[in-house]
């Protein structure tokens, strides 16, 4: 969508109307060549452009497609500058994909940690095993060694979705 904004604003800049920018960003997106025929036979293009994002199955390419509507009614009702709007929305774009490889970025350190602790144990295995022992046997050869090979698992992958579920709380919506 970031490419579509930039599209339709050159295009809009260059001198070009409203239904030929549509065309040319209707190469990019294909989901936006309904939206230029109905600029071509004069229906509403800011109602097109929000079914268009209702269709859209990535949560954040029908919120930057909504924001196009927006920009659209706002530009059409006020008379402003749509080519001006329009790199609003693409800067408010670019914010967003900014915040969001941010916060990927800084959640990768806790999510490689969660993952490393969970995986300790068998190397902690591994180790025994590599020391002359049967760790294995203990394991799974007595109850109470079975016992801690279920609760220490199920406490591993606890940790694991625990700490997905709050990266995931963490990372902005769309």
């Amino acid at each position: 969508m970031l490419e579509v904004c930039d599209i339709l604003a050159a295009e809009l800049r260059a001198g070009r109307d409203p239904t030929t920018a549509l065309a040319a960003a209707a190469v990019v997106r294909s989901e936006l060549e309904t939206v230029a025929r109905v600029s071509r036979l004069g229906g509403d293009v800011a109602a097109a452009l929000r079914e268009a994002a209702l269709r859209e199955e990535a949560a954040t390419c029908a919120a930057s497609m909504d924001r196009l509507a927006t920009a659209w009614t706002v530009a059409t009702t006020s008379g402003a500058g749509l080519a001006v709007v329009l790199d609003r929305v693409a800067a408010e774009i670019r914010v967003v994909r900014a915040l969001r490889h941010e916060v990927a970025a800084q959640l990768a350190g806790p999510r490689a940690s969660a993952r490393l602790l969970a995986a300790l144990p068998l190397l902690g295995v591994a180790v025994g095993w590599g020391a002359g022992t049967d760790p294995l046997s203990f394991l799974l050869g007595t109850p109470v060694g079975f016992g801690c090979l279920v609760v220490g698992g199920a406490l591993a992958v606890l940790g694991l979705v625990w700490v997905e579920r709050l990266a995931k709380a963490a990372e902005p919506g769309p």
